[in-house]
């Protein structure tokens, strides 16, 4: 099943002339794990950011669960509709709240019961191996641990896709290579549909059962398998 679908898709900033995407076509079937390889610059951000519902693309469609979700110039289902979650490069953890407060923040959006939220928190902590941690703060927390707040944070409204933006560049090598087989363990035990972006070609290796690589705006093979 084509869980996500972009159809010949660009998008240009208004900044530079040259576009981040030049009629981008990409398959994502359900329960893949498809990673975008290729270097800074080369339009995978922009690619997360447009299924993410962050901006619209200036011509092509973009459909999700068999939905078209933007179209031409046009958002046509907003992002908390996508039933996705996104973990993104610097993180962007609230450094205010607590790990309970990061991860229970879009929860309480949701309008999720109390009772419901904190069975859902002890879960998800329990989960990505911070049981105990919960009334910390992200700076009290290691490199590692951060980037398992955020796993949390997407993962516990339970996504049918998440994103991942170069979420382990920041890390060093034992930590990444520790974090690329948690990824791994949560995708097998949530079965969630991840599409993931690196420059890091061992990562790619690892993590992905479909590399696509990606260059100057174009995909240069993996799109449409």
């Amino acid at each position: 099943m084509k869980i996500i679908e972009l159809n010949s898709v660009s998008k240009g900033y208004n900044h530079d002339s040259a576009k981040a995407l030049n009629e981008v076509s990409l398959k994502i079937n359900s329960g893949e794990r498809t990673v975008i390889l290729g270097p800074s610059g080369c339009g995978k951000t922009t690619i997360l950011r447009l299924i993410a519902g962050f901006i619209a693309p200036d011509s092509g469609s973009i459909s999700i669960g068999g939905q078209k979700v933007a179209e031409n110039g046009r958002i046509l289902v907003d992002p908390e509709h996508r039933n996705l979650g996104m973990v993104f490069q610097d993180l962007a953890l609230w450094p205010h709240l607590t790990v309970r407060g990061n991860i229970e923040f879009g929860l309480r959006a949701r309008g999720i019961r109390k009772d419901d939220r904190k069975e859902k928190l002890k879960k998800i902590l329990e989960l990505v191996g911070l049981k105990g941690f919960g009334d910390r703060k992200p700076a009290q927390l290691s490199g590692g641990q951060q980037q398992r707040v955020a796993l949390a944070r997407a993962l516990v409204l339970e996504p049918g896709v998440l994103l991942m933006d170069e979420p382990l560049s920041s890390l060093d090598f034992e930590l990444n290579v520790r974090l690329r087989k948690e990824i791994l363990r949560l995708h097998k035990e949530l079965n969630f549909t991840l599409l993931y972006v690196t420059h890091n070609r061992e990562e790619a290796n690892d993590i992905a059962t479909r590399v696509v690589v990606m260059n100057k705006g174009c995909i240069s093979n993996g799109g449409s398998l």
